[in-house]
């Protein structure tokens, strides 16, 4: 579970609602083990969307010196562009991720984070071709696929990114990610109903983590229900984290400026429909 104030909201509503899918999306291709490797390249002992500040500025500086080191390397590469994405230092990841894609251009894992650091970056279009390329249409990656609909929905192709989802589910049904995806594009086209039908089953799914949980908190409290919307965001935190949280959320709603047109255009929207 995400141990720092700002990753449950912070990253997932301040750069908004679209950051926060791509995000979402793409979270899954943390690099932590697997290839051999040669020279001392940084193990990292848990995903970096879990670790406190602490550990992000320490695995972030040991990547770094290791990047200096080798800036070939793959796996070390897509690590410290990640840690440096999660602090907000999205320009300086991508320049990372750049580099590590000259070195690596066909490697599926490389395409994929460099494309999740161009579209943190704001190179939306950059970032579709990117993680098109990593894409083999003989065995397609959940994970790309639900990646290139939070692209889509951050372009404002709605019916396009829902259909990438619904693909991604056809894949891997019941992944909590891709159906907080799905709900988080129906927010972004003012439909909270739907969004918190989806939301509800991503959160009710054994894969889901503390950021669909939050999805699920921002979209109750939207409409109206910040009761119901506290309790969901204090969930399975600590104390000190669920205050923070809450306090954030707080702060999030109370821009009624931002908010009201799509609680305005929710009134009249329509019942929830499936996901089949």
């Amino acid at each position: 579970m995400p141990a720092s104030a700002n990753t449950f909201l912070k990253t997932r509503v301040f750069q908004g609602v679209a950051t926060a899918l791509v995000m979402l999306a793409l979270a899954g291709c943390t690099t932590t083990k697997d290839r051999m490797t040669t020279g001392s390249v940084p193990t990292l002992t848990k995903p970096v969307e879990t670790m406190n500040e602490a550990e992000l500025r320490s695995s972030t500086e040991r990547a770094g010196q290791a990047y200096e080191k080798n800036p070939r390397d793959a796996i070390n590469g897509v690590n410290y562009a990640n840690l440096l994405r999660m602090q907000g230092r999205d320009a300086q990841a991508l320049a990372v991720m750049q580099q590590v894609a000259i070195a690596n251009p066909t490697d599926r894992n490389v395409l994929a984070a460099y494309g999740k650091a161009q579209a943190a970056a704001g190179q939306l279009e950059q970032a579709l071709d990117t993680i098109g390329r990593a894409q083999t249409p003989d065995r397609p990656d959940w994970k790309l696929t639900s990646a290139e609909g939070a692209i889509l929905d951050q372009l404002g192709r709605s019916a396009e990114a829902r259909q990438r989802y619904r693909e991604a589910l056809d894949i891997q049904p019941g992944e909590a990610s891709i159906l907080s995806n799905l709900g988080m594009s129906y927010v972004l086209t003012g439909d909270l109903r739907t969004a918190e039908t989806y939301l509800r089953q991503a959160a009710a799914q054994p894969t889901a983590d503390s950021r669909v949980r939050q999805n699920l908190a921002l979209v109750v409290g939207l409409q109206g229900r910040f009761p119901e919307a506290e309790k969901i965001a204090r969930g399975e935190l600590s104390q000190q984290q669920a205050d923070a949280n809450v306090a954030y959320l707080r702060s999030m709603l109370s821009q009624q400026n931002s908010w009201q047109k799509l609680a305005a255009k929710d009134s009249g929207s329509s019942a929830p429909t499936s996901t089949n």
